[in-house]
């Protein structure tokens, strides 16, 4: 069987899904007026945004001397957060196209995948894309991949994701270059799941490639080997790239079996499919992905929350990197404690929560997952409260930014202020790799920003997590009037909470609605009070009645009114609204 399985791997606005375009234009795949500008980002989110975030499968049907090729396309996301989208890609094919943006060059996900892709042993094609633009440096950016990854002059190609030129000389590269995927149909089924969705009518939708045997015809039975769990097969097909029912899906292709399975959580990414009966091992999957910010979720409407764990447990079929477990807030009532892999992964889902399943939720401040005396705390309000905590660890990440060597001084003065140990720099032409390794606590806050900021916009960014750290850290809580708002709890290095508290307590008080008493609001460790504010009370007029008449007469009424006020204080409760909550969390 003439069969290639290729994916498209870059770092982000590279030009993958145009180049895909082109590819898919070429084959004949997709003609006339059903070709649109990047059509394998089928999200309204990725269109939105302009950026891929789900890996997306597609086969073309390619002639070459006279000889008919199947190419399985699956075009990847170029985000350092979206990089186990990535993994799964590369889990499943043969070979690579690694894109570069002539006018940018290498940048930080152009040498983790790359790496990673050199790691499972895949055949890589060099290309470099967006070479009709007058700003191209097209030499350059070859020096750059020879210097970085030892391929041959000769073998980077040159191409135009967006007028087309380049790209059928490619398509000969891949068919003569990319190795054809071992085919053994004689033996049981062995189906590697790469990805998965639901579908109400047919249930879980598995995207699998097929390792060894074929695929059963429907109504057969099939087990998932990991879990143990029984399938129907509803219905075969391939990504063309619209759902495609076929008779055969054999050994070495790429396509997608309906399970009938209405329980998401019995398909899990990186199982193996098999026949009922046959003693089949488990195929080699993913590692275990490990989320690396929390956020807490919480419906607006707690007669929602029910309506959440349900769309929740959808979500994470399209998504295996999400993760959550139920949490429960004084201030919010009950949630979702969720894990991501960084902020635009989190940024991200909620839009896609909100957009494709219309759930109005609240999102709690960003947090990392710390360990006390060893045992993992993803919630501050988990924390015990001290100023003395022992043996409290953090996470530690190893960056790696790629930047224009103009930018160096101010981005090493960032680094050093968010706490960052230099380790090394190499250059790169004009541009410079550095390698720091900092707290993931301090990543998640404003630090890509402020790092797009001192460079113009021109750094990127790649990261790694390496090990847990002692950390000298204190539990900040805020008090509204007395009482502890569990949700604006946070975990802060002791240098820096006297700074996050005050600025806490200035924000609360812009957002927070007046009431007839005046309302303290207090940030405290343990039991110091770091930083106050008052949110002064609404003052009725109560003089405004009088005329003429002696001093005594005023100061009864002023009296009278101070004593209501504090009695009011006494018993009314401070209610937090969703507005005021919203807007300082996204602060």
């Amino acid at each position: 069987m003439n069969i290639r399985n290729f994916s498209i791997i870059a770092h982000v606005d590279h030009g993958k899904s145009t180049l895909a375009d082109r590819l898919l234009e070429i084959t004949g795949t997709v003609t006339g007026g059903k070709m649109q500008p990047q059509l394998l980002d089928s999200l309204a989110l990725e269109r939105e945004r302009g950026i891929t975030i789900k890996l997306a499968p597609v086969r073309m049907n390619y002639t070459l001397n006279a000889k008919l090729y199947t190419l399985n396309l699956i075009d990847t996301p170029g985000h350092v957060d979206f990089s186990y989208e990535v993994s799964r890609a590369l889990a499943a094919v043969e070979g690579a196209i690694l894109l570069v943006d002539a006018t940018q060059g290498i940048q930080a996900q152009t040498l983790s995948h790359g790496l990673a892709a050199m790691e499972q042993n895949l055949i890589l094609i060099p290309v470099v894309n967006k070479v009709d633009l007058p700003q191209a440096d097209v030499e350059g950016v070859e020096k750059q991949l020879i210097d970085t990854f030892g391929f041959d002059k000769e073998d980077i190609l040159h191409v135009s994701g967006k007028t087309g030129e380049g790209v059928a000389e490619l398509l000969e590269v891949i068919v003569g270059k990319i190795p054809a995927p071992k085919v053994e149909v004689d033996k049981p089924l062995k189906a590697l799941i790469f990805d998965s969705f639901f579908d109400s009518f047919k249930g879980v939708i598995a995207q699998v490639k097929v390792v060894e045997g074929k695929v059963p015809e429907t109504n057969k039975k099939i087990r998932f080997v990991a879990t143990e769990a029984e399938g129907e097969i509803l219905e075969k097909g391939f990504f063309g790239p619209a759902l495609t029912p076929v008779e055969n899906l054999e050994s070495g292709e790429i396509g997608y079996i309906a399970t009938g399975i209405k329980q998401p959580d019995l398909v899990k990414v990186g199982d193996t499919i098999a026949e009922i009966g046959t003693d089949v091992s488990l195929l080699p999957g993913y590692k275990q992905v490990k989320p690396m910010v929390y956020v807490g979720l919480y419906p607006i409407e707690q007669a929602e929350f029910h309506d959440l764990k349900t769309v929740l447990s959808k979500f994470k079929l399209t998504d295996p990197a999400f993760s959550y477990e139920i949490e429960h807030s004084q201030a919010l009532g009950a949630g979702f404690r969720c894990g991501f892999l960084g902020l635009l992964h989190a940024e991200v889902v909620q839009q896609r929560l909100s957009e494709e399943f219309n759930m109005d939720l609240l999102a709690t401040t960003p947090s990392v997952e710390y360990l006390l005396d060893g045992s993992p705390i993803t919630n501050p309000a988990d924390l015990p409260q001290g100023i003395n905590l022992v043996n409290l660890q953090e996470p530690w990440v190893k960056v790696r930014i790629f930047t224009p060597q103009t930018y160096l001084g101010k981005i090493m003065e960032l680094m050093s202020e968010k706490r960052g140990l230099y380790q090394n720099q190499t250059y790169f032409g004009t541009q410079v790799e550095l390698i720091y390794e900092m707290p993931l606590s301090e990543m998640i806050t404003d630090f890509y920003d402020k790092l797009k900021s001192v460079s113009s916009g021109f750094a990127s960014l790649d990261w790694d997590f390496i090990e847990f750290r002692d950390c000298d850290g204190v539990r900040v809580d805020i008090l509204v009037g007395g009482e502890k708002v569990d949700a604006l709890s946070m975990i802060v290095v002791r240098s820096k909470a006297e700074y996050i508290g005050r600025r806490l307590a200035e924000k609360l008080k812009e957002v927070l609605p007046k009431q007839n008493f005046a309302i303290a609001i207090q940030a405290v460790i343990g039991g110091n009070i770091i930083a106050r504010e008052t949110v002064s009370p609404f003052r009725k007029d109560v003089i405004e009645k009088l005329y003429g008449g002696d001093r005594t007469r005023k100061d009864k009424l002023l009296d009278k009114q101070k004593k209501g006020k504090k009695k009011m204080k006494m018993i009314g409760r401070v209610e937090i609204p969703q507005e005021a909550f919203l807007s300082i969390l996204k602060s």
